[in-house]
């Protein structure tokens, strides 16, 4: 299938800012909740992250990383999963999240 450039616009991809990240002791699959600043616009939104393996709560807080903020929420368990952060598998399979390579303004769109 193919996508057109319309389908993509569609998609609002933001860079935000991890400021809080704790286990999500209630999910299936061991998670994070995490809550990340897009800044003024969006401000602070919630995700769950099944991304255990690769980083600890501290290592996360911080750090840029990408997401689709336009989806509808989803409700995971017991929280509602407000934005969807943006990963790749690395070797093994587990997620990496996907970064600005430099520091950027918090709500800056994709493009």
């Amino acid at each position: 299938m193919t996508a057109s450039i319309e389908d993509f616009l569609k998609l609002d991809i933001r860079v935000g800012r991890i400021v809080r990240a704790e286990p999500f002791v209630k999910a299936r699959k061991p998670a994070y909740i995490l809550t990340v600043d897009f800044g003024g616009e969006i401000g602070e939104k919630k995700s769950s992250a099944q991304i255990t393996q690769n980083y600890t709560p501290d290592s996360l807080i911080g750090r840029q990383v990408l997401a689709v903020v336009n989806f509808p929420p989803r409700q995971i368990g017991p929280m509602m999963s407000e934005v969807l952060v943006l990963g790749v598998p690395d070797a093994e399979g587990e997620v990496v999240l996907v970064a600005p390579t430099a520091e950027v303004t918090e709500g800056g769109r994709l493009y």
